[in-house]
């Protein structure tokens, strides 16, 4: 299978994001970015919006150094923010959800994963603040479309997906003939969190068969 890639994907889902995620961090109070990221352990939902915000000013401004992204990247990133209030970091997660997009668009693919990454992280701060649809909302088509693409470009195992509100199957990995394909019945947001090693304790009822779902995460 030969994908073809939208470029304007990544942007979409990022501004399609934004544009719920920034109105509800600045209907919260500060101590709401305290509060424990389950996903990310040992951070807060500060730590991982200034991530997030960092990355995305990476890619804005062109800034790969050797080591990006690494965890000890990472942390100085979320380190340098320390002094700044949480609203300058909104600030900048906005400017970041708005000016990436064109970017990685141009990037021919190589950063269509860092979209991706904001995203699910976008479901690990609702989840935080018990909000419903974490990993769902208005992105998900385009987060399904991406995270099937970035799986078969990988050569990851090959999975079958028959979602609740999908038709047809969604076809993720690449087998080339020499696994079968696993399968998963279950909704979408619930195929992100395995796919993305997020808890699925209290996600509704799925069947994973054909495929252990430590061999899905894109992130592992």
């Amino acid at each position: 299978m030969h994908d073809v890639r939208d470029p304007e994907q990544p942007g979409r889902l990022l501004t399609t994001e934004r544009d719920a995620l920034v109105p509800l961090l600045r209907g919260r109070a500060d101590d709401d970015f305290a509060l424990p990221v389950a996903a990310c352990p040992g951070w807060t939902v500060r730590a991982v919006l200034a991530h997030c915000s960092a990355a995305l000013t990476r890619v804005v401004e062109n800034r790969f150094e050797k080591g990006v992204f690494s965890p000890e990247s990472n942390d100085r990133d979320i380190a340098e923010r320390d002094g700044w209030s949480n609203a300058r970091i909104v600030d900048e997660l906005e400017r970041g959800m708005t000016e990436a997009g064109p970017v990685i668009a141009g990037a021919g693919g190589k950063l269509d994963a860092i979209a991706l990454g904001e995203w699910v992280h976008a479901g690990d701060v609702r989840e935080a603040f018990g909000e419903p649809g974490a990993y769902g909302g208005a992105g998900l088509p385009d987060a399904l479309a991406l995270l099937a693409r970035i799986t078969r470009e990988r050569g990851q195992v090959p999975l079958h997906a028959d979602l609740d509100d999908r038709d047809e199957p969604l076809r993720l990995g690449e087998s080339g003939g020499e696994r079968p394909p696993g399968r998963f019945i279950g909704d979408g947001p619930t195929l992100i969190r395995l796919y993305t090693g997020r808890p699925v304790d209290g996600a509704p009822a799925f069947e994973l068969a054909g495929v252990e779902a430590k061999e899905l995460n894109i992130f592992g």
